[in-house]
């Protein structure tokens, strides 16, 4: 491995790590989706579909953007409400005496932006704006995305087993007040804000050497805001 590669990939580990790791989770969810569907089929009494089929079907879309929606609303959530909620001795919140949106100044943004501060930063009109806030909407955008992808193929996946049913389809605005969509969407969202929470409450008193995630191990329980590396 050349000196110029090797540095790109330790410079980009972590996303590389977990891209990776996406990639393979997906796969096997693929593979695994594409024999319990099939089994489904030869239970109706039905002939079973290729892998490729199986990929461009609604059943395989709606099992993938339920989860993505709910880790993008995680983020989204957290991203926000770490802004004003604070967890004393968490290393997931802000310092106590720091909550909300704080002063330009520690924000270094218009007058107080620096020469290595991105442009927009130091704007002071809408794109300093803007841009202090991409992160939440990024996500915000992403979470609405991939619950509207998520509602129009579990619409589309409901009315192919309905179909086989022999009952008539429903409407895609009949779907999302059902308990189908609602069910798919809730159990996400609660396994979602467990995870969230635990990791604030736990990091309060628990440590990971080396992990950002984490206060250092000698800190006090009560130190907010202190993560390790």
């Amino acid at each position: 491995m050349t000196s110029k590669l090797w540095s790109f990939v330790r410079d980009n580990g972590l996303s590389l790590a977990f891209g990776g790791a996406f990639l393979l989770a997906l796969a096997g969810q693929a593979f695994a989706g594409h024999a319990e569907f099939n089994s489904e089929l030869r239970v109706d009494g039905l002939a079973p579909i290729s892998l490729t089929d199986y990929l461009a079907s609604s059943d395989f879309a709606v099992d993938v953007t339920e989860n993505w929606q709910s880790e993008y609303l995680q983020f989204f959530l957290f991203i926000f409400g770490t802004v004003w909620l604070l967890q004393r001795g968490s290393p997931e919140s802000k310092e106590m005496d720091r909550v909300g949106p704080e002063t330009d100044k520690q924000q270094r943004v218009g007058r107080h932006a620096r020469s290595d501060s991105l442009r927009w930063a130091g704007t002071g009109d809408w794109r300093q704006g803007v841009y202090s806030r991409s992160l939440g909407l990024l996500m915000a955008g992403l979470f609405l995305l991939s619950w509207i992808a998520q509602s129009v193929a579990g619409a589309a996946a409901y009315n192919e087993q309905r179909l086989r049913r022999l009952q008539q389809p429903i409407g895609w605005g009949e779907y999302v007040l059902g308990a189908d969509f609602w069910s798919r969407s809730l159990q996400n969202w609660q396994s979602e804000l467990l995870a969230v929470a635990s990791m604030a409450i736990f990091s309060v008193h628990l440590r990971q050497r080396g992990s950002p995630e984490s206060k250092p191990v000698g800190s006090p329980h009560t130190s907010t805001g202190v993560e390790g590396g």
